[in-house]
């Protein structure tokens, strides 16, 4: 106890150390990029490096001084968290294709299935949804403070859920997590100073779906698709939103775009802070719902009322306008109503 109070120390002011120390080296190193409303961005893609390396330092300390040994399970999660970090960090760097990211991701989620002992066919469904929550959780890194809170409340829940289920070294892994990221929000939190990036969203969304599939894999409830749809609701609500919105817009599922969650939260009248406030407070109902179960505090059927709210979340969000309206002007030109900002704008357009 003494021990995993001091690592969450540890994790938690080494974090937010590391993170002020790489966004003064980022900033010094390249230029300011030129954000909109002539603002400069001054928020480096460096919050997952800190977050993946203080947690890397202090479990590695930990298995070497024998005080937090890690299980042979849960040092593989560690290593394939990492290489997703890795991943994402290159990425953040120079931006790659998307099949050569979802290639190594699945390749570190059949690395941690692996010692899940789970048959193939279920197995490889549960490599699929490993990579759609790493990838869920990197799409909600659009608002100061969102993916970290949501990251926090998540990995606290589950961390509760590993002790029960026996297991220790899992648990301190997840305490570690939410301790890291903690330290991150520090300088996350609006207006942000620095963002996660893909590495740590990335980071972040791998270990907490491979934890929340190590423990449901391992206790004795069945491990039911609602039960691990609870533990990820907000961020995999989010992913939903968002493919259904643009497939009924026509726009491209990969094209970015402020029509998350967060953006439509931010329409209807929340601030930046509000809308990280809300977020986690819903993680929290439903990451409790998904650990309960895992205690025989609750039945497993009881999971499936986050799934109905996600899906009455997304018709009510759908309602909220977060497109432009754009009609002709005149050759050559088009004006664009509406919008996410609410302003209207003139744009030059060529003639097809």
């Amino acid at each position: 106890m003494l021990y995993g109070a001091a690592a969450a120390a540890t994790a938690l002011l080494l974090t937010a150390a590391l993170a002020a120390a790489l966004r003064t080296l980022a900033l010094r190193v390249a230029r300011p990029v030129k954000a909109a409303r002539g603002r400069t961005r001054t928020a480096p893609r460096v919050g997952g490096v800190a977050v993946a390396a203080a947690i890397g330092a202090v479990a590695a300390v930990g298995a070497a001084t024998g005080l937090a040994p890690l299980g042979s399970g849960t040092a593989t999660l560690l290593l394939a968290a990492g290489a997703v970090a890795v991943l994402g960090l290159l990425h953040d760097l120079r931006p790659m294709g998307a099949r050569a990211r979802v290639i190594v991701q699945a390749g570190a989620a059949t690395a941690v299935v692996h010692g899940t002992q789970l048959g193939l066919v279920t197995g490889a469904l549960a490599v699929l949804w490993i990579v759609f929550v790493a990838n869920a959780f990197q799409l909600l890194d659009n608002s100061d403070g969102a993916v970290g809170t949501v990251g926090v409340v998540t990995a606290l829940g589950l961390c509760v859920g590993a002790g029960v289920a026996g297991n220790g070294s899992l648990a301190v892994v997840l305490a570690l997590l939410a301790a890291s990221l903690t330290g991150f929000l520090m300088h996350n939190w609006h207006p942000a100073r620095v963002v996660l990036g893909d590495s740590g969203a990335l980071f972040t969304g791998f270990l907490v779906a491979c934890a929340a599939l190590t423990v449901t894999a391992g206790h004795e409830e069945p491990a039911t698709p609602a039960v691990l749809f609870a533990v990820t609701a907000v961020a995999t609500t989010d992913t939903v939103l968002v493919m259904v919105s643009r497939r009924r817009a026509g726009r491209g599922l990969l094209r970015g775009g402020t029509d998350h969650i967060a953006h439509r939260l931010r329409r209807l009248g929340l601030t930046a802070r509000g809308v990280a406030v809300v977020l986690g407070a819903a993680t929290a109902l439903t990451t409790v719902t998904g650990v309960l179960p895992h205690g025989g505090a609750l039945g497993a059927a009881v999971a499936w009322w986050p799934v109905v709210a996600a899906a009455v979340a997304v018709v009510l969000l759908l309602r909220v306008p977060v497109y432009a309206a754009v009609r002709r002007a005149g050759p050559g030109v088009t004006w664009e109503l509406g919008g996410t900002g609410g302003a209207m704008g003139r744009k030059g357009a060529e003639r097809c």
